[in-house]
């Protein structure tokens, strides 16, 4: 091989090394580290929000009752059982009375036999006032007949003392009558008592409801307080709702909103804010509204799960973008603006946002500036960009 030779085949390897670099490179500029990073921009627009408060919430009864006993004791029977609708007044169980009949009857004897001793005690007065009458009468002739010297002064004291003895016995009588007036108010009193926890033993229904849960059963013995049946009100039903509490921004009672239950999630119910909750969950760092139905639903659960959204007020017009353009460095919350193909970082400060992905900017931005949507990996000042339809094409894999 001849130096000729030689040269062209070091010229042809120097070429092909060079066409190899020059590959390496387009690929590592076109698709390596050293490639443009892919992002989506939109434009920022004027326009006006509908924001929305969305919740998971639970049906509850706004009136329920837990009926049972005031006193220890055992259930001596049951009439109803649940789901039983039943009436204000109407017996629902009753509990073992013990000796409560026979102190009662006890204590009418006790009346029965005060009774009597009142009007023994009756009688005594009428006596005693007759016996003070004729002593007073006796005791003036003998003052008459003392004037006129016809009897000696023991005589006439013998006949005052009998009328202050008289006076006496009609006050004692009073006092017994009195006495035994008093025993008959007071067995009366004790009688009224034993008489109330002779009812209480009787548990009624405090309202129309429906029964929603039977604890116990005949013979069960229960304490004071506990409840032996529950019952609710079914046209009292509502929703209560657990908010968000950085998106509870507007709640408050009245706000007109949408119930869906989740055994009927094709149903739409209406419904507004009953009432706000002054106790907010500091765990779940949530508010709780309660939502009452516009119509209480037919079917409808308490327990069961249920999705609220509440509507506010339209906004003012102002600059729209998509939440997944906005950003945070170091706290501040912002966007990155793309202008003359050079990348920033812009704080802007926000405004109310909607369910749908939308949200204000009420600083920070002009009209039409061109805002980085979406990236496929973090974003820095300065680097350099490729603005694309999608990040991922059609065709490409995911």
């Amino acid at each position: 091989m001849n130096s000729q030779q030689l040269l062209l085949r070091r010229l042809a390897l120097g070429g092909a090394i060079l066409v190899l670099l020059g590959a390496v490179a387009w690929v590592s500029l076109r698709s390596g580290p050293l490639a443009p990073i892919k992002i989506t921009v939109i434009q920022a627009k004027e326009g006006s929000l509908s924001p929305s408060i969305f919740g998971i919430g639970t049906v509850e009864a706004r009136r329920s009752w837990m009926v049972g006993p005031t006193a220890a004791g055992r259930v001596l029977s049951v009439k109803v059982d649940v789901g039983d609708a039943v009436k204000a007044g109407q017996l629902l169980a009753e509990m073992d009375p013990v000796d409560l009949d026979q102190r009662l009857a006890a204590l009418d004897a006790s009346l029965a036999r005060a009774d009597s001793a009142q009007a023994s005690s009756q009688a005594q007065v009428s006596d005693a006032t007759a016996r003070r009458s004729l002593a007073e009468a006796n005791s003036r002739r003998n003052q008459d007949l003392a004037r006129q010297q016809f009897i000696s002064p023991g005589a006439l004291d013998s006949r005052l003392q009998e009328q202050a003895s008289a006076e006496a016995a009609l006050q004692a009588t009073q006092a017994n009558l009195k006495g035994a007036g008093q025993d008959i108010n007071r067995l009366k009193a004790e009688r009224a008592a034993l008489a109330q926890q002779r009812g209480n033993v009787r548990l009624l229904a405090p309202a129309d409801a429906v029964v929603t849960s039977r604890d116990f059963e005949a013979g069960s013995t229960v304490v004071a307080g506990q409840a032996v049946l529950r019952l609710m009100d079914p046209d009292s039903l509502w929703v209560k709702l657990r908010v968000d509490q950085g998106r509870s921004s507007g709640l408050m009672p009245g706000l007109k909103g949408v119930i869906v239950l989740r055994s009927k999630p094709q149903a739409l119910l209406n419904g507004q804010v009953a009432r706000v909750e002054l106790l907010a969950d500091s765990v779940t760092e949530e508010r709780i509204a309660q939502v009452a139905f516009d119509q209480t639903p037919a079917g409808a659960s308490v327990g069961e799960m249920a999705e609220v959204t509440l509507q506010l007020p339209t906004t003012a017009p102002a600059l729209l973008l998509p939440n997944a353009s906005i950003q945070r460095q170091q706290g501040q919350a912002g966007v990155w603006r793309l202008k003359d193909k050079t990348l920033d970082f812009a704080p802007v400060q926000l405004g109310a946002s909607s369910l749908d992905g939308k949200v204000q900017v009420l600083q920070g931005l002009s009209k039409d500036d061109s805002v980085v949507v979406y990236s496929e990996k973090a974003l820095k000042a300065g680097a350099r960009v490729q603005v694309v339809e999608a990040l991922i094409q059609p065709g490409d894999k995911p």
